[in-house]
């Protein structure tokens, strides 16, 4: 079976909370102290889809990893931006997975009018930096010690892609 990339349904919350639950319990790479039961992430992703896309990629039957955009902020002047995510399951790394899914985000993003793309991430994450480095994305700013998780404060850097010239 032969990978693909679409949208999630309701159906995949469970895989995506075996993902992403990883990253809350073992990380600080996501700001959440909690673990996301399946029906909150199955209206997580609802939520997003009523706006904006959220993808996942699969293979073999099996959710490897996802990418959806969000409102960057709530204020109309905002409407043209989005931050972005992208999670892929803690063994699924460095195949390629997450330029594959931001690059079919963004292509949807696009038609959508979205101008900009805000990603977060919490430092140091190397990996992730590499991730949107390598898709365009610029470093333009670090919010210090802004969380505080794992009994320590964490510092977040934020990129940002211009899909589109301003119209």
């Amino acid at each position: 079976m032969h990978p693909s990339i679409r949208p999630a349904t309701a159906a995949d919350a469970a895989a995506i909370c075996g993902i992403y639950n990883h990253y809350v319990d073992t990380t600080v790479i996501s700001f959440e102290t909690e673990a996301v039961t399946v029906e909150g992430m199955a209206a997580r992703i609802a939520d997003v889809q009523a706006q904006f896309p959220w993808l996942v990629f699969e293979q073999e039957g099996e959710v490897l990893g996802y990418a959806y955009a969000s409102k960057w902020k709530p204020r109309a002047a905002y409407q043209r931006s989005v931050e972005s995510s992208v999670y892929l399951r803690h063994d699924a790394g460095g195949r390629g997975i997450g330029k594959l899914l931001y690059g079919e985000l963004f292509a949807q993003l696009k038609p959508l009018g979205v101008h900009l793309v805000i990603g977060g991430i919490a430092q140091p994450n190397a990996a992730s930096v590499a991730l949107h480095e390598s898709l365009g994305f610029v470093k333009c700013g670090v919010f210090s010690e802004v969380g505080y998780k794992m009994g320590r404060w964490i510092d977040v850097g934020y990129w940002q892609l211009k899909l589109q010239e301003a119209q």
